[in-house]
């Protein structure tokens, strides 16, 4: 079956207002750049977006933010974005914040048919008792707030419930995608992209490099092409684009002649 698909415009058509997301990448890298694009040029708004963290100010999610297409949010951590915490302490979005491998684990569990899962992170904190703020008033005050999960000892060692994650459609990006919608990632480009992949029911890949079917061994493939369903291919100009959230560099060392 060959899943590509002319364009990333036509591959996120049929995404309706309300739907949810689940976005691979981590801070900026191995984020699906031209999907999102796509996605804001859609107008698909009062989404649920599930991805580690929601872009930088200017670019990746953090370009629905700005344009309010985003109504919920569930992350693990904030980052390098201010509209993201402005929003959230404005009382105009709301934010569920997750531990990091615990949300991997949720996405994962969705798309290996789990319900749910016992995890040790958590115990003892407001994961597990409740009361973490997801969305405050405008003044300051929480309006809406976690609730208390089950707790339970396996093995001598209290453990919280977590339920697992499935969305309507996942957004993600690889290196080396067959037409069959066999992926390969580049090093730390895996991150969330293979558990995102999986808790989608439609899931769209926009693909650096695209080959024929045979071409990948079945010991390369990180995320088999039964959870893919559409295939973007990139031109080499856009594949070529990788930002990073911070340039920190330090000056060359003096060398003698």
């Amino acid at each position: 079956m060959d899943k590509v698909v002319p364009s990333a415009a036509s591959a996120v058509a049929d995404i309706t207002p309300g739907s949810s997301l689940a976005v691979g990448g981590f801070g900026l890298v191995g984020i699906p750049w031209f999907l999102i694009a796509a996605l804001l040029d859609q107008g698909a708004d009062d989404l649920t977006v599930v991805s580690n963290n929601c872009g930088v100010d200017g670019a990746g999610l953090g370009l629905l933010l700005e344009k309010r297409r985003i109504s919920r949010v569930i992350a693990s951590y904030v980052g390098e974005n201010k509209e993201f915490a402005r929003q959230y302490l404005a009382g105009e979005l709301t934010v569920e914040l997750t531990p990091q491998g615990t949300l991997a684990e949720r996405m994962r569990a969705g798309g290996a048919g789990i319900g749910a899962f016992f995890t040790p992170t958590g115990v003892g904190t407001m994961v597990a008792e409740g009361g973490l703020p997801w969305r405050y008033h405008p003044d300051g005050t929480v309006a809406l707030a976690s609730e208390p999960k089950d707790v339970r000892t396996f093995h001598g060692t209290e453990m919280v419930l977590e339920e697992s994650i499935i969305t309507d459609v996942a957004l993600v990006r690889a290196a080396v995608v067959d037409r069959a919608g066999n992926c390969v990632f580049h090093a730390s480009a895996r991150n969330f992209n293979i558990p995102a992949a999986m808790a989608g029911r439609l899931t769209i890949v926009e693909a650096e490099t695209i080959v024929e079917i045979g071409e990948l061994g079945p010991d390369e493939v990180h995320l088999p092409g039964v959870f893919v369903q559409r295939v973007v291919e990139l031109t080499r100009e856009q594949a070529a684009h990788k930002d990073i959230e911070k340039r920190t560099t330090r000056p060359r060392e003096e060398t003698s002649a």
